[in-house]
């Protein structure tokens, strides 16, 4: 049986969010993510001797390799966390519900700020500071997962989570293969932050790319 095919409006809302949920949020995060890369040039270098470590002669990345690379989740994650692109999630409830003695009426909308938790000094040491070893195997366990909320959780977190995540790493491993990246004098120190739905930088991300054989140009 053949199921009915979309209609015009719900092609077009499937469409937008493709665009919003899919390649928006991915680019918006890797020029997040190499941005900090640049101003954090231990951590670049870091990186880019394990990325030459794992994968020799610039070797396309694996799958089963990909997932075991620690130091690259480690700083995917923190760069996630300073910069998470969604800054809130919202759910409407279908039923009255009660939660630790508080009465939430069917219709209500809430809200969490996934962009101010992992900001919060109660909960995260030195929240500003960029430290991909807050995700190291001795410590992300300690991480309490309703803290860290980029993707939602539960049952209807993103659906496009671990794809997201993939991506991100094999983009990241990619232009580490043949590029540095470092401030120039255009480089906002530190960025500030506009005022959009998804978290999108005041001004573009200006750097200075180095190709890896010497080549020098901007970005």
């Amino acid at each position: 049986m053949v199921g009915a095919a979309l209609s015009d409006l719900e092609f077009v809302a499937q469409s937008i969010i493709f665009i919003f949920a899919g390649y928006k949020t991915t680019s918006s995060s890797l020029s997040f993510l190499i941005y900090i890369l640049a101003i954090h040039c231990d951590v670049q270098q870091k990186l880019q001797e394990d990325i030459d470590a794992t994968f020799p002669n610039k070797a396309p990345p694996t799958y089963d390799t990909l997932v075991q690379m620690e130091y690259l989740d480690m700083v995917l994650k923190e760069s996630l966390r300073l910069f998470p692109i969604a800054g809130r999630i919202e759910r409407v409830y279908k039923k009255n519900m009660e939660i630790s003695r508080v009465f939430i009426p069917k219709g209500t909308v809430v809200m969490v700020p996934t962009f101010a938790l992992p900001q919060a000094s109660e909960f995260w040491p030195e929240p500003e500071e960029f430290h991909p070893k807050r995700f190291s195997k001795e410590n992300k366990d300690s991480i309490n997962p309703y803290l860290y909320l980029l993707f939602g959780t539960g049952p209807r977190n993103c659906i496009g989570m671990r794809f997201a995540i993939m991506n991100m790493k094999l983009a990241v491993i990619r232009m580490l293969q043949n590029f540095s990246f470092k401030p120039c004098k255009e480089t906002q120190i530190p960025l500030k932050l506009g005022p959009q739905g998804l978290i999108q930088p005041q001004k573009p991300i200006v750097l200075k790319v180095e190709s890896r054989d010497g080549t020098v140009s901007g970005a």
